[in-house]
This record gives C-alpha cells, sequence and structure tokens, in this order.
C-alpha cells in the first residue's frame, strides 16, 4: 500500500478503510469518505497508473464489491486491517530498500513527500489532491523545498546585466 499512499498523499488510516464501492476503475477515480479523513472533507481525487494497478492487484486478491473493505482485517472482514499490519508492513519496505529506521520516517513522510513533489502546483490543486482543507497547513507542516528546488528557483530568476 506504499505505493497508494505515495500516488494519492492520503493519509494510511484514509487508505485502510477504502471499500470497493470508493474505487471507480473505470473513471480512475477514488473518493475519499469524510469520516475516514481526519479533517472530515470528503471528496473525489483522480488515481494514477500507479495506484489503479495496485488497486487492481489488491483485487485479485481481496474479491468484493460494494463495501467491503479493500484491506480487511485478517480475523474480522469487517474492520479494517489494523495499524500495527500496516506498520509492519513499512518495516519490512525499508527492510527491503535497505534504508536503516529514522525518526519521523513512516506511512506520513509520504505525504510530506507528495506535497513537496507537486510544489509546482498550484496551491488549490494541491490541497484537493491530497485531501487538505487548509493551504496553510501544506505550506507549515507538508511541503519541504530541497537544494534542487532551491537552485531551480535562483536559475529561473531574471538576470540583470550590469
Amino acid at each position: 500500500m506504499q505505493v497508494c499512499e505515495h500516488e494519492t498523499g492520503h493519509r494510511i488510516g484514509a487508505i485502510r478503510n477504502l471499500r470497493w464501492a470508493d474505487i471507480d476503475f473505470e473513471g480512475r477515480e477514488v473518493r475519499w469518505r469524510a469520516e475516514h479523513e481526519k479533517t472530515g472533507y470528503e471528496h473525489v481525487t483522480p488515481m494514477t497508473d500507479e495506484a489503479v494497478a495496485v488497486l487492481e492487484e489488491a483485487r485479485e486478491a481481496n474479491p468484493g464489491s460494494g463495501e467491503t473493505l479493500i484491506l480487511p482485517a485478517s480475523k474480522d472482514p469487517s474492520a479494517s486491517i489494523g495499524r500495527g499490519r500496516t506498520g509492519a508492513w513499512w518495516r519490512k519496505a525499508e527492510r527491503l530498500a535497505g534504508l536503516e529506521p529514522k525518526a519521523r520516517r513512516g506511512w506520513h513522510s509520504l505525504r510530506r513527500k507528495f506535497a513537496s513533489d507537486l510544489m509546482d502546483l498550484p496551491l488549490k490543486v494541491l490541497c484537493e489532491l491530497g485531501g487538505w482543507k487548509e493551504a496553510q497547513t501544506v505550506l507549515r507542516c507538508y511541503q519541504q523545498a530541497d537544494s534542487v528546488q532551491l537552485r531551480k528557483a535562483l536559475d529561473s530568476r531574471p538576470r540583470v546585466r550590469a
């Protein structure tokens, strides 16, 4: 599910609670229900090819429709997969990638990466894609400029000739 969070910019809690009825494969959109969004903001976003592929793979592993959870708990299919299980997935992904565990790097770091990767988009568009209600939240907590972006900004500045 790392791909799903990376491609949508949404919190793992919202992803854990997705149901097949929320996925429109034909329209390539996902509906994010208010009750599973920290901000209570229900919205619909388009899906990338990568997100569609991961969800199609999940559908093969867990066929269902309607209100069936995409990621059900193994012992109770009416409940979503737990935080402990998704935490284990993160730690396994770190090991497979050869990364040392690092403080503050986890599922939410993909949300910060999403906001930073799409920094060139109009802020209104980024907020809609990632489900942020307040643009200030993106600016204050999520977007992090890197040296490449800083250099690009300086290089694009009009030059004054002496």
